[in-house]
C-alpha cells in the first residue's frame, strides 16, 4: 500500500488502514506520518493496524484456543490485555451496601437486571443474574438472601472485617478476580499469558454484562474494575435494553462498506450534558479483540425495584482470595459520619423552587413546604440559583435552603410522578436533573421561560399567588381555580 498519510484526515486515514494487509508497508506509512504532521491519534491508529495484522499472521498454539496477547504498545499505553475467543455469560450486578443494608440503587439494578435477563432468556439460551457483595459480615452473608429475593440467581460474596469501609485497591482486586473466575491475569512484562478460570460454579471466562451503581464509590469501582477486565464503561446511564445492532463502522466490521449484525448488545442510554438529548453507548468487539463485560454505571432512581420474593431459590457462593496486606497499607484511623442527608429520589411528588422566590425567600419556602405537606409523599427541591443566591431567610426555614436539596447536573436527579417547578427558568443544567419526571408542571411569570418548552402544563403567574391556590386544590381534592388554555 503506497499511502501518504498527510493527504488524509485521521478519520479518512483509519478507513484506508482497514484495507491494509502488509505490516511492512504500514511501517513506512508510520514513518511518513511521524516525519510529516506527526499526529498522535494517526500514529496510534497505524500502530494498532500493524499489531492487528501481526496478530492475524502469528502462529497459534497447538492446543490452546484462548490466549491473552499484548496488542498495543504506545507512548501513553504500554499494553492491552485482550482475551480473544473467550466465553461470556450472565449479567452481573455490583450491590453496594451501607449500614448493613442494600442501597436503593442496588435493588433497582437487580430488578432491572432480572427484567432484562428474563427477556434475554426468551430470545437466547438461559443465562443468570449474579449479585456481587463485598464487605464485612453485615454487608455480605447477611444480605445474600436479600440479593436473591430481589432477582439474582446467584449471590457471590467476599467477607473480610477489613472491608467494612470501601477501599479502592482491595475492592477492585476482589471484584475483578470474581469476574475472571479466579484466573490469573496476563502480565505483558513477563510474557505470562495468564491462566484459565478455576471457579467451579461457572464455566465461562468473564461476565457478558456488568452493572454498577453511579454513586461516589460505585463510579470509582466501575472504572477500575472495567479497566482491569480490559473493557469499556458507559457512565451514569438511565436506560438499558438488549437487542441486535447493525454496524458498518470498518473498525468494528474489519472491512469498509461491510455491515455486520452484532447480537446481544447491551444498549446503555445516558443523558448528554446539554440535558436535551440522550446518547446510546454500545460496547462492541473489534475483529481482533473482544470487549467484555459490556459495563455501565446506573443513575440511582432510574428503575423500579421488583417486589422481593423471599421464597425464591438461588445459589450462594463464597469467594476465596488471599488479600495482600499491601492492599491495606493505608488505613483510616478516625472519621466522622455525615448526616444522612436528603434523598429526593423515590418520592411521588417533588416541588422545586427557583429564583422566583427572590422577592420574599422565606415566604417562598413556606409556600413550597405547604404544597409538599398537601401530598402524601412529596419532597422539596431547589434549583442551583437558590442554593448559590445566599438568600436571607428566617431561621425556621433556613435548614431547607441547603445544597443537598439541589436538583440538576451538579445535584440530584429525580424522576417523580409529578414535578412542580415554581419560579424556575429551565436552564439545561436543571433539566438534566428532572427531565425523566412523568408529568412536569411549571409556574412562571415569564411566558417565554425555557422550562415551558419541556413542561406538560405551564401556568403563567406569580408563584406567591399560584402555589397557595394549588395547595388549596390538593387539600380540597378538586381544582378550585379556573384554567384557561392558550395557543401561544
Amino acid at each position: 500500500m503506497d499511502l501518504n498519510p498527510s493527504e488524509y484526515t485521521v478519520a479518512e486515514l483509519k478507513q484506508k488502514l482497514a484495507a491494509a494487509d502488509d505490516p511492512a508497508k504500514l511501517d513506512a506509512v508510520l514513518a511518513a506520518e511521524q516525519a510529516g504532521k506527526d499526529r498522535k491519534t494517526a500514529s496510534e491508529a497505524i500502530r494498532r493496524r500493524i499489531d492487528e495484522l501481526s496478530d492475524e499472521t502469528a502462529p497459534a498454539a497447538d492446543d490452546e484456543e484462548i490466549s491473552y496477547e499484548v496488542q498495543t504498545r504506545t507512548r501513553d499505553k504500554k499494553h492491552v490485555r485482550a482475551l480473544k475467543g473467550g466465553e461470556y455469560r450472565d449479567m452481573w450486578v455490583y450491590c453496594e451496601t451501607q449500614g448493613g443494608e442494600l442501597l436503593d440503587v442496588s435493588t433497582e439494578m437487580l430488578g432491572k437486571a432480572r427484567e432484562l435477563m428474563d427477556e434475554y432468556n426468551d430470545e437466547y439460551e438461559s443465562e443468570r443474574v449474579v449479585g456481587v457483595l463485598v464487605g464485612d459480615a453485615d454487608a455480605t452473608t447477611g444480605l445474600t438472601d436479600e440479593v436473591v429475593a430481589r432477582g439474582a440467581d446467584v449471590a457471590i460474596y467476599h467477607e473480610d472485617d477489613r472491608l467494612e469501609r470501601f477501599r479502592h485497591k482491595p475492592y477492585t482486586e476482589i471484584v475483578a478476580d470474581m469476574a475472571r473466575g479466579g484466573a490469573d491475569p496476563p502480565n505483558w512484562e513477563t510474557g505470562n499469558p495468564g491462566s484459565d478460570p478455576t471457579a467451579e460454579w461457572r464455566d465461562y471466562d468473564k461476565p457478558r454484562y456488568f452493572l454498577f451503581p453511579a454513586t461516589n464509590n460505585g463510579r470509582d469501582l466501575s472504572a477500575q474494575v472495567q479497566a482491569e477486565l480490559d473493557s469499556g464503561l458507559a457512565s451514569d446511564c438511565s436506560g438499558l435494553f438488549i437487542e441486535e445492532e447493525l454496524i458498518s463502522n470498518p473498525v468494528k466490521t474489519g472491512e469498509p462498506g461491510e455491515k455486520v449484525e452484532f447480537e446481544r448488545v447491551l444498549h446503555m442510554k445516558r443523558p448528554d450534558f446539554s440535558g436535551f438529548e440522550y446518547s446510546t453507548i454500545l460496547c462492541l468487539d473489534n475483529p481482533s479483540r473482544e470487549f467484555h463485560p459490556q459495563g455501565c454505571s446506573v443513575i440511582p432512581g432510574s428503575f423500579e425495584p421488583i417486589d422481593p420474593d423471599y421464597e425464591r431459590e438461588g445459589e450462594v457462593v463464597e469467594h476465596d482470595l488471599d488479600l495482600s496486606d499491601d492492599w491495606f497499607r493505608v488505613d483510616v484511623t478516625d472519621f466522622d459520619r455525615l448526616d444522612e442527608g436528603v434523598d429526593l429520589t423515590g418520592h411521588e411528588v417533588v416541588v422545586a423552587l427557583g429564583r422566583g422566590i427572590g422577592d420574599d425567600p422565606t415566604r417562598g419556602i413556606e409556600l413550597g413546604l405547604d404544597l409538599v405537606d398537601a401530598f402524601e409523599d412529596a419532597a422539596l427541591g431547589l434549583s442551583r440559583g437558590v442554593v448559590t443566591a445566599s438568600y436571607d431567610v428566617d431561621g425556621h426555614v433556613a435548614d431547607y435552603v441547603a445544597e443537598e436539596r439541589q436538583i440538576g447536573e451538579t445535584g440530584q436527579e429525580v424522576a417523580p410522578t409529578l414535578y412542580v417547578a415554581a419560579g424556575i427558568s429551565g436552564a439545561v443544567q436543571h433539566k438534566v436533573g428532572m427531565d425523566e419526571s412523568d408529568t412536569i408542571v411549571a409556574v412562571n411569570t415569564d411566558s417565554d421561560a425555557r422550562i415551558r418548552d419541556f413542561s406538560d402544563y405551564f401556568v403563567e403567574g406569580d408563584l406567591f399567588e399560584v402555589l397557595p391556590r394549588l395547595t388549596d386544590s390538593i387539600e380540597a381534592g378538586e381544582l378550585t381555580g379556573k384554567a384557561e388554555a392558550s395557543d401561544d
